[in-house]
């Protein structure tokens, strides 16, 4: 691979920084649910960070490989608390949403620049994002057809249990 740009480099760089906020995002997220007995949904939110942390790794190698250099970053304190589920995952969406304007805003500069490399190496982490944002909105839409109160967050949680652990089924089948 040829030399990055300084450009590309530094909002790649700039997506090192994204990746990484959001697996701390999530991982928060995660003993938010754990501190109101939603395991399944800490379950949900520990996947997520674990997948964020690896996406952040992804966008390292390519750097490095790209004879650039990957900047560890520093993160800002991701939130603690929530009002409700509901609110967290209207959280977890506008975090998504991000995630997708800064991978797109990426692609838009390495085509500006013609660096068809990065070009092509950010068409998974397009799909991926579509993909997070779909999913996002499907259990909102669960999460609004369920209702609030105690019971209800019975079954939210066993609801995300679910779809956690067909994400869960998915990502082992593409290692495969």
């Amino acid at each position: 691979m040829g030399n990055l740009k300084k450009s590309i480099e530094k909002a790649l760089n700039n997506q090192i920084n994204e990746e990484a906020y959001a697996s701390h995002f999530y991982l928060a997220m995660a003993y938010w649910c754990d501190s109101q007995a939603l395991n399944g949904c800490k379950r949900f939110f520990e996947r997520q960070s674990e997948e964020e942390r690896q996406h952040m790794l992804k966008f390292y190698e390519y750097v490095s490989e790209s004879n650039g250099t990957p900047i560890t970053p520093t993160l800002a304190k991701p939130p603690q608390d929530f009002k409700s589920i509901n609110s967290l995952f209207e959280h977890v969406l506008k975090q998504e949403q991000k995630v997708t304007a800064s991978i797109n805003k990426i692609m838009a500069l390495a085509y500006k620049e013609s660096d068809f490399a990065t070009v092509q190496f950010l068409h998974w982490f397009v799909e991926e994002q579509r993909e997070e944002e779909a999913l996002i909105q499907s259990i909102l839409d669960r999460i609004n057809i369920i209702g609030g109160g105690g019971q209800s967050l019975y079954y939210i949680d066993k609801e995300i249990d679910k779809i956690n652990m067909a994400e869960l089924a998915k990502d082992t089948a593409g290692e495969a």
